[in-house]
């Protein structure tokens, strides 16, 4: 069998072989689009694309099973589970390349094996999209050679697009305290070396936000300070046609600040799009009326995530397995189990061969000969 030719833009519902299924299994044929492509092709389409945050292959699969058309891979979620440690530029920019780099072969292995289902079982095939992968990029890890290294990782890693921000090194995450902000001319510096690296490499559509952390910084070239400080930084970034989107990074989740960001640069970028943080460091219960994706939408924030919202789920759902399990020993696993196993639960997590792939193994071994996996499942 023949490998197909990377598939049109128009074509990506189709279903089409692959040769890594053996014949009669099929896959989205936007399995071969730039995925920065796609991505462009979902902002310019969408009111809005989310992303979860996530920090590891099964979070971004999850996602992809759930359908998200995109996929952010959060630099703080990130540090607290490869390091145990907060977002202060503690881990380097190859470590999180790579976390991006398996994340991403992760996703195109979930969906060969989704397409296979499971024959023993009679699951059907299930054919999914491959969600583009949004990547935290930091201040890029150094001056901008230190960026260039780090984009040409992530590019070639097949991220469709990371973020850079414009705090002194090493950064903070954008709600702690004592932020600094490095000369718009450096920042520009970097964005504009992120664009030369992904246009030598061949993929131009790769998408560049530039991030500012002018509204709670404390310390800058400029005597602006606040939201007026934030609006000169993306205006100067905007200047350059370089970034694809701006991220105003908020410290509280109050309306004002958002609407008018969004106001005023758009006063001369009518068609400026911007990035919003939906972040978990919000207290949106105690808000009575919380902003939503679909106004922020309306207002040009075209994508939207919350950052730790994969760290904070897993930690629940954990933390209430073991609080669980100190008290009723194996019985809070079999209550655990009871909810998997539900009748109509589509909770993937209920078997771990989906994500380790033990259906797909089989058949394409079976196929493939050599594979010493046997006729039936193990």
């Amino acid at each position: 069998m023949t490998t197909e030719t990377p598939a049109r833009t128009s074509d990506k519902l189709e279903l089409v072989p692959s040769a890594l299924l053996p014949e009669g299994y099929l896959v989205r044929a936007s399995r071969w689009v730039d995925p920065s492509t796609r991505m462009r092709e979902l902002l310019d389409t969408e009111p809005f694309l989310f992303g979860p945050g996530v920090y590891d292959p099964q979070g971004a699969e999850l996602a992809m099973y759930y359908g998200f058309k995109a996929v952010y891979f959060s630099g703080y979620s990130f540090a607290i589970g490869h390091l145990g440690t907060t977002d202060m530029d503690l881990y380097s920019g190859p470590e999180i390349a790579d976390g991006a780099r398996r994340t991403i072969s992760a996703l195109r292995k979930f969906q060969l094996t989704m397409a296979v289902g499971d024959p023993e079982k009679g699951t059907p095939p299930k054919h999914l999209e491959i969600p583009p992968l949004v990547v935290d990029m930091d201040g890029g890890y150094g001056n901008l050679f230190n960026v260039q290294r780090t984009t040409e990782l992530y590019v070639t890693a097949g991220v469709a697009a990371a973020h850079l921000e414009d705090q002194v090194l090493p950064k903070r995450c954008g709600h702690i305290g004592g932020k600094a902000l490095i000369a718009a001319d450096e920042m520009i510096g970097k964005l504009r070396m992120a664009r030369a690296v992904a246009e030598d490499l061949g993929r131009p559509d790769f998408v560049v936000i530039a991030r500012t952390d002018g509204v709670s910084a404390i310390d800058a070239p400029e005597k602006a300070r606040g939201i007026e400080l934030a609006i000169e930084r993306a205006l100067r970034y905007l200047d350059t046609g370089i970034p694809d989107l701006v991220w105003c990074e908020f410290p509280t989740s109050e309306r004002e600040p958002v609407e008018r960001f969004a106001d005023q640069v758009r006063r001369r970028f009518p068609e400026a799009r911007f990035a919003f943080n939906w972040s978990s460091s919000f207290k949106w219960f105690n808000d009575p009326d919380p902003i939503t994706f679909v106004q922020l939408g309306q207002l040009g924030y075209r994508f939207l995530f919350i950052t730790l919202g994969a760290q904070h789920a897993m930690a629940h759902g954990l933390s209430t397995l073991l609080q669980g399990m100190s008290e009723k020993q194996e019985q809070a696993y079999i209550e655990l189990q009871r909810r998997e196993w539900e009748k109509d639960a589509d909770l993937p997590s209920k078997s771990h061969h989906f994500f380790s792939g033990v259906p797909y193994h089989q058949v394409v071994g079976e196929a493939f000969g050599g594979s010493r996996l046997g006729s039936k499942f193990q």
